[in-house]
């Protein structure tokens, strides 16, 4: 093990691609160029991401609407009961590149397919994009920064990771603002599946670079293939801190889903303003515009954040800064719309509750990992990122049903409900933060 970390931090050779990344974090002798390579992996897995996920709002929404779209999520937990155990499966069979090239071939066919189902008009397209852009995110993304968890061992991921973050944060808006573009050119939203497409070969290439830069360092010393032990559930039923780490990610998930459905609640309210008033008023282009701009601002603040904040608030304030800085935007957002604010405002609530998401947030869960087993970090990781916040989508669902059909909620009524979910989050918060100290100090004194 010591062989590894000096392979990592031993080099005193500063080069030219460690002082260009050292504004925005510790980069030390030798790590750039790998830093680099992984930022632009997810920047462009990122931007994939988001053209995917700015195509499939105004699928589903003009198809079936708000309620269907979050219905839909209890089709993602279904999916994903099949998928964990097969994933585990392969994990345990192939070594982690293989993994990697199944897994991204495998979406990029997927995308291809979409476009062919479109082209044939089947109908409920919308819907089976829906599950599908949920899966994969989740899945892919997950994937990533298992490899990442597993290149860097906990010190170095600590102060690399908000570095590489940045990729994600830059690569959300780009991708926004490029589906924007494409719409409002006339573009139509299959055509966009091919850009995706490109985009997971492309970061397949920089997986391999990567892998034959630093990854054999690791292979040596721990071996590529993972043991065909327990998978990922029961990884997670076995060990309180995964199960903490599992819980944090459902309550998280949970508020933030009901809050896109207060969003949506409020957009369509306003495309049903808009409508009355002008006959050829297009719900479809206006919808579409709409969310490729609100994605597109979120994640402009997102890269913000990460680039000038992250890394210091990881430095000055650790983990528990990290973990708890979410919690606390949220609590803000949501006592907001409570007050009954406008459109505009509720608008500009999620805007801050989802960049603060998707750069300080999404930097910690991603540290969590870093004093977890290699089992662990591959499919643990997975069941968390794609089963469990998927769970969390379907308890949204439920809150959804319950709050329209029993309690006959309101916008204000949900956002209620939100603000008590995230106290519970504070306080799970705490616990997670607690055990992670504790085993990070473990694995130090394991050396």
């Amino acid at each position: 093990m010591a062989t590894t970390t000096a392979a990592f931090e031993g080099d005193e050779r500063v080069g030219g691609l460690d002082r260009l990344l050292r504004p925005l974090g510790d980069v030390r002798a030798g790590e750039g160029a790998t830093v680099l390579l992984l930022l632009a992996n997810v920047f462009l897995l990122m931007a994939g991401y988001y053209i995917c996920k700015t195509v499939r709002e105004p699928l589903i929404l003009v198809g079936g609407g708000a309620e269907v779209k979050s219905y839909a999520a209890a089709g993602m937990a279904v999916v994903l009961m099949g998928f964990i155990p097969l994933y585990s499966w392969f994990a345990s069979r192939l070594d982690r590149m293989r993994l990697i090239t199944v897994m991204f071939l495998f979406f990029t066919v997927n995308l291809e397919l979409f476009w062919l189902w479109a082209k044939a008009g089947i109908p409920y397209l919308g819907v089976a994009f829906f599950i599908w852009v949920g899966i994969f995110n989740n899945a892919v993304v997950a994937q990533f920064w298992s490899y990442g968890n597993d290149l860097y061992r906990l010190q170095t991921g600590q102060r690399l990771f908000p570095i590489i973050g940045v990729g994600a944060t830059l690569g959300s808006p780009v991708g926004a603002w490029l589906t924007k573009s494409l719409f409002k050119a006339g573009v139509s939203a299959h055509s966009m599946f091919h850009i995706t497409a490109v985009i997971l070969l492309v970061c397949l290439g920089f997986f391999w670079l990567v892998e034959k830069r630093e990854g054999a360092k690791r292979q040596r010393t721990e071996g590529a293939k993972l043991e065909a032990g327990p998978g990922g559930f029961a990884l997670l039923a076995r060990s309180p801190y995964l199960r903490l780490i599992a819980l944090l990610i459902a309550v998280l998930n949970l508020v933030n889903t009901t809050g896109e459905y207060i969003l949506d609640l409020a957009l369509l309210a306003e495309v049903a303003t808009r409508a009355a008033t002008t006959p050829t008023f297009d719900e479809l282009s206006f919808i579409g515009a709409f969310k490729g701009d609100y994605f597109f601002w979120v994640n402009v603040a997102a890269v913000l954040i990460q680039a000038l904040l992250v890394s210091r608030i990881v430095k000055y304030l650790g983990i528990a800064g990290a973990v708890l800085a979410l919690p606390l935007v949220a609590l803000g957002a949501y006592g907001a719309i409570v007050s009954g604010v406008s459109f505009a405002a509720i608008r500009w609530a999620k805007t801050a509750e989802n960049s603060a998401d998707y750069s300080v947030m999404n930097t910690a869960r991603q540290m969590l990992w870093l004093p977890t087993s290699r089992d662990e970090k591959y499919k643990a990781k997975q069941a968390v990122d794609t089963f469990v916040v998927r769970a969390a989508d379907v308890l949204s669902a439920g809150l959804v049903y319950l709050g329209t059909t029993v309690l006959a909620l309101n916008m204000q009524g949900f956002a209620r409900a939100n603000l008590v979910l995230v106290v519970l989050w504070i306080a799970v918060a705490f616990l997670v933060i607690r055990e992670y100290r504790a085993l990070g100090a473990r694995k130090a004194a394991e050396g």
